[in-house]
């Protein structure tokens, strides 16, 4: 294997191993762009992947498993933003509580299904004729549908937030809340909204890894993907284009340490497993050095609203 199939090789797995954490960094992005602090999306993720998995066996179908999980996700954070909403609860506390809920109710949910295959798991589709691209095709178009998605998603998104009213409205749940509300702004509807589409998003990167990444049920299969979401949201300045570009490289990091292993490099394991979370680590510790007071955070995020007290 040459220099190049080598390169392409961990460029592609990149991609694909970062998939995962990209879905959850945008929901994450859209629920903290509303205001609301969400760290409960590695048990969203979690419930997203057996609920998915659990709806592709019994329907045969990764599409209605896909949907299943999205609908997971979504309860999930509907839970979350009922309690920091509408009951005003601390936004930390509830996400922490709604991680620990997830793992054990994905553990217990997916006990029976433990080493049985999926029936139709997302496939390898080439795009023609982008994939015969020297380089970037074999690394950009040679995936599966749910990763040609992404694609899409992270440009509609940076559109929808920066070039549109509504999007503008979203940033204001998270900037000023009280002002968005004296304008009209149906506040409590609209973070109710981004709170559950962004849970939805979290439930379809936890469908990823069990009906694509690796198609199967494992307990904690995440890894702590969604830690690595929420931290990358800060990486990534609350920006889409810049959770994409985070979002690969955590995943090339994963990639390589697999890479290594595949060609002989006596690395010892878990210092491999191990390289993403010390990356996530000093990446923060560095971004946060570097800009401060400018990190660009929503002003009222993490704060309940009460219309009473504007």
């Amino acid at each position: 294997m040459n220099e190049q199939s080598v390169l392409v090789s961990i460029l592609a797995a990149a991609i694909t191993a970062g998939t995962p954490i990209l879905y959850a960094a945008l929901g994450e992005l859209i629920t903290e762009r509303a205001g609301i602090i969400n760290l409960g999306m590695e048990g969203i993720m979690l419930v997203g992947a057996v609920s998915g998995f659990i709806a592709a066996v019994v329907s045969a179908s990764p599409w209605l498993g896909l949907l299943a999980a999205m609908l997971a996700g979504g309860l999930m954070a509907l839970v979350h933003a009922f309690l920091t909403i509408t009951l005003r609860a601390n936004q930390v506390v509830c996400g922490l509580a709604l991680t620990i809920f997830g793992t054990g109710l994905s553990g217990y949910l997916g006990k029976a299904y433990i080493g049985q295959p999926v029936p139709r798991p997302f496939q390898v589709w080439p795009l023609e004729p982008l994939v015969h691209i020297p380089l970037l095709g074999p690394v950009f178009f040679q995936h599966d549908v749910l990763v040609y998605l992404s694609y899409l998603l992270v440009p509609l998104l940076w559109v929808f937030l920066y070039r549109t009213r509504a999007g503008l409205n979203l940033r204001s749940l998270g900037e000023n809340p009280a002002a968005a509300d004296a304008l009209g702004v149906n506040v409590f509807g609209l973070k109710y909204l981004y709170v559950v589409l962004g849970g939805m998003l979290a439930g379809a990167g936890g469908a990823y890894l069990s009906l694509a990444y690796a198609p199967s049920w494992l307990e904690n299969m995440t890894a702590g993907r969604g830690w690595i979401a929420v931290a990358l949201v800060i990486f990534a300045l609350w920006n889409p284009l810049r959770a994409l570009a985070g979002s690969y490289f955590f995943g090339g990091i994963d990639a390589l340490g697999f890479r290594l292993q595949a060609l002989g490099v006596l690395v010892p394991s878990f210092f491999l497993k191990m390289l993403p979370y010390l990356f996530t680590v000093l990446v923060l510790t560095l971004v946060l050095a570097r800009h401060k007071n400018r990190l660009g955070a929503p002003g009222a995020l993490g704060l309940a609203y009460d219309r009473e007290e504007r």
